[in-house]
This record gives C-alpha cells, sequence and structure tokens, in this order.
C-alpha cells in the first residue's frame, strides 16, 4: 500500500498509522494488564486484527475494561514458554509485535527478584527468540523503561545515557532494553525499543501507584499516605500519548533506520509526588487536602525525567495532553469505574 512519499519522508508517522494498520495481524503481550489494554484498543480501532496472549484467563482483565473481549483472539500461554510463543506466531501469522508485559511494580520487584527477572527478562528474549525464527515478522516493539537508566548525574536523560538500572526492576528493564537491540544488532530484527516515563490513567489497577491509589482514597474520603518523603520528582504521562507513541513507533519500523533504535517518551515536565497529589485532590473537588507522609520508601530515585527530543524530531510525536488534562479524564475514569463497582 502507497502511504505517501511525503509523509514518510517527513517523519510524521501519526498522520499515517490511522490507515497503517488495517487488517494487520499484530501479536500484543501485557493486553491484559494497563498499557497493553490501551495498546490493544487503539489497535482494535484502526481495524486490526489483534491476537493476545493471557496466562490467567479470568474475569475484568485489562483489555475487558475497554470492552474488548469479544474482538481481539486470545492465546492461553506464559511467556516463559517458547513453544506457545511460536505456535502463536505461525498460526494467526503476525506480522507486528508489541511486547508490553512485565512483571512492573517496583515493590514486588525488590520482594521477588527472581520471579521479575523470569518474567521480564526470559519473557523477553522469549519473544524476540520467537520473532527470530518467524517468517513473518516485519515490526517489534520492545517496552524498557525510564527506569532503565538508573541513577544519573546529568538530567534530563537521553538515549546516549548509559543504562545503569541498579535495583530489580530498574536491572530487569535494562537487560529487556539491550537483549532488544541486540537482536538487532546480532539477526537483523526489525525491532525498536520504548523507554516510557510513569505512565498513568485509567484502567491502572494496580493500587500500589501513586495515582490510582491517590484517586480511590480521594473519592473514597480515605487517608492517603504517600511511602517516599514525597519529593521524589518523575515525569508523568498520559496512557493515550503512551499509546499513541507505541502505535507511531510502530508504523515507523517501516524504514529501516528506525531499526534497533530506543526512543524516550514523556513530558518533559517532572513534577514531585506531593505535587501531583495536590493537583489531584483539586481536580477531586478536594483542594487543601493533604497527605500523610510516611518516609519510608527505598531503593527510589530522587529525580528522574527524559528528553523527548529524538521522538519529536524523528517520529514526529508528540504529547497531546497536559497533566492537568490527562489527569482530569483519569480522574472521571475512576469515578465511573467506582460507581458501576457499587452500584
Amino acid at each position: 500500500m502507497n502511504y505517501g512519499k511525503k509523509a514518510w519522508l517527513s517523519g510524521k508517522f501519526g498522520d499515517l498509522m490511522e490507515d497503517f494498520w488495517g487488517e494487520k495481524n499484530v501479536f500484543v503481550t501485557g493486553a491484559d494488564g494497563f498499557i497493553g489494554s490501551w495498546v490493544a484498543k487503539e489497535l482494535v480501532e484502526k481495524n486490526a486484527n489483534v491476537v493476545v496472549l493471557v496466562r490467567d484467563l479470568k474475569p475484568d482483565l485489562g483489555f475487558d475494561l475497554h470492552g474488548l473481549r469479544d474482538k481481539i483472539t486470545i492465546v492461553k500461554g506464559d511467556l516463559a514458554d517458547l513453544s506457545v510463543l511460536q505456535r502463536a506466531m505461525n498460526e494467526y501469522e503476525i506480522e507486528s509485535v508489541f511486547h508490553i508485559a512485565a512483571q512492573a511494580i517496583v515493590g514486588i520487584a525488590n520482594n521477588s527478584p527472581l520471579s521479575t527477572f523470569e518474567s521480564n527478562i526470559k519473557g523477553t528474549w522469549n519473544i524476540l527468540e520467537a520473532c527470530r525464527l518467524s517468517a513473518n515478522v516485519k515490526r517489534i516493539v520492545v517496552a524498557s523503561s525510564d527506569k532503565a537508566y538508573g541513577i544519573q548525574k546529568e538530567l534530563p536523560y537521553t538515549e546516549k545515557s548509559p543504562l545503569l538500572g541498579t535495583y530489580p526492576y530498574d536491572a530487569s528493564k535494562a537487560c529487556t532494553d539491550i537483549l532488544a537491540r541486540s537482536y538487532f544488532a546480532t539477526y537483523g530484527l526489525p525491532v525498536a525499543v520504548t523507554r516510557n516515563a510513569n505512565t498513568y490513567g485509567g484502567g491502572d489497577m494496580n493500587f500500589s501507584r501513586i495515582v490510582p491509589d491517590a484517586i480511590r482514597c480521594l473519592i473514597e474520603e480515605k487517608p492517603f499516605a504517600v511511602r517516599s518523603d514525597g519529593t521524589p520528582q518523575r515525569d508523568y504521562m498520559y496512557v493515550k500519548d503512551a499509546a499513541n507513541a507505541y502505535l507511531i513507533l510502530g508504523t515507523a519500523l517501516e524504514k529501516k533506520e528506525i531499526h534497533g533504535e530506543a526512543f524516550n517518551f514523556g513530558t518533559e515536565k517532572p513534577v514531585s509526588v506531593l505535587e501531583l497529589f495536590e493537583k489531584l485532590a483539586k481536580i477531586a473537588g478536594k483542594p487543601g487536602q493533604k497527605p500523610q507522609i510516611l518516609g519510608q520508601a527505598g531503593h527510589e530515585i530522587g529525580c528522574q525525567f527524559l528528553s523527548a527530543k529524538k521522538a519529536k524530531k524523528m517520529l514526529g510525536w508528540q504529547p497531546k495532553y497536559s497533566l492537568e488534562g490527562g489527569l482530569k479524564e483519569t480522574v472521571e475514569w475512576y469515578r465511573k469505574y467506582f460507581s458501576r463497582k457499587t452500584n
């Protein structure tokens, strides 16, 4: 299909992706979770044939929150099982892969490092190997994280910053990142890597994370406790901007110069935990409400934010949502969700 030479040359892949994904066979890991479910939703809306991997098929998975169960193909299996991945790639003639599944909770990673390494590192090499052995796969997007950078002296982090992940989750994402680019360098695999800022939005059911936990506490009028001292600064990106980034990067993999590249995606505007809660309290109609400061969090990076200049220049990607705009939609999503749960 001819998508327009000028558009390809301009690098404005967002203009191209609206028609790009129609009827493509796409495999998504992590669609039963938070970010992966939003990526699956975007792909379904663009008429892709979406196949998802699910280990435990149960009610109210991530894709169910978007009403996708009857619109996708579900493969039951585990990332640790290479044969399941190979069979899915072959049976459904997969052309595109979004590998987003991960054990992403820092506290769990600190308490259970081996299971985190099994999921995040072995799961990644299995996906990459299944893609390498497939005759059909033409593009792979692998989710790394801003945490792969670890603690850096220079801010913001750029794609040239070394990967210094120290603690278990950070190290697992650094390994994910390196493995993906190794498969490009060694086998020419058409893969690119995302390094996203902290992502928030409706559908995040991990209430150990700040945004969903704070919103739940504000809605239910319960005290909200901050595990840290409230000063750590992060770049918070709305999940719709994150899903858009994945699809734009997947589209851009049509160009060989994108193969093997890593891209930061974020707003470039870090805020502290206390500032974030203040904004949420105001949006939720509880201005002036203060959190309880526990000061107990360990293995936390003090300040972390990304430069997204490379993604803007090479991909034409820009975040569409301000922090306030994304938080407003997120609070409304959870209001509706909790209202349905209580009725």
